[in-house]
């Protein structure tokens, strides 16, 4: 089967596996792809400092620019590639149509609840839940506990997402 490319008249094969089952070793090819890159990313985060509990506490007390700077240039990383997705008419590998979808706010109880929970998480821990993963890597492994609770966390609002007010 070929589905006609947008941007060109020939057509486009359609031979890429859609479901990560599909195709000989894929699931292990996309396992050592993704942890690769998780790696590479958590390398990153510690020679960024990111992951520095005193870069954090900068951060919060206005004392340094350094958190702020890498936020915004991630913030300026992701708009810029979005906006390249959406011009090139760039698609998944499936062929679908990557999409934002728009965000209602509503009253905006779940986004202060979210964030409440976030930042006491935050604060009790003295790490964001984006680099935990890259300090128990680092060796700071005391944060193998906060990871597991993180894990179990997010299984738990995905297990309960259905029953709760959104």
């Amino acid at each position: 089967m070929t589905v006609t490319d947008p941007r060109s008249s020939a057509p486009a094969p359609t031979d890429l596996p859609v479901s990560r089952a599909e195709g000989r070793g894929g699931l292990a090819r996309e396992f050592v792809t993704y942890a690769l890159v998780g790696s590479l990313f958590g390398i990153v985060l510690v020679k960024s400092e990111v992951i520095s509990w005193y870069r954090i506490q900068e951060m919060f007390r206005f004392h340094s620019f350094h958190m702020y700077g890498i936020l915004g240039s991630a913030m300026l990383t992701a708009a810029l590639s979005l906006w390249l997705l959406r011009l090139r008419g760039i698609r998944a590998r499936t062929g679908e149509t990557i999409v934002v979808p728009p965000k209602t706010l509503g009253r905006g109880r779940r986004y202060w609840i979210g964030g409440g929970l976030f930042g006491i998480g935050w604060a009790l821990t003295g790490a964001c839940p984006g680099p935990l993963f890259a300090l128990v890597g680092s060796g700071a492994t005391v944060f193998a506990i906060t990871a597991a609770a993180a894990l179990l966390g997010t299984w738990t609002y995905g297990y309960l997402r259905p029953r709760l007010p959104h």
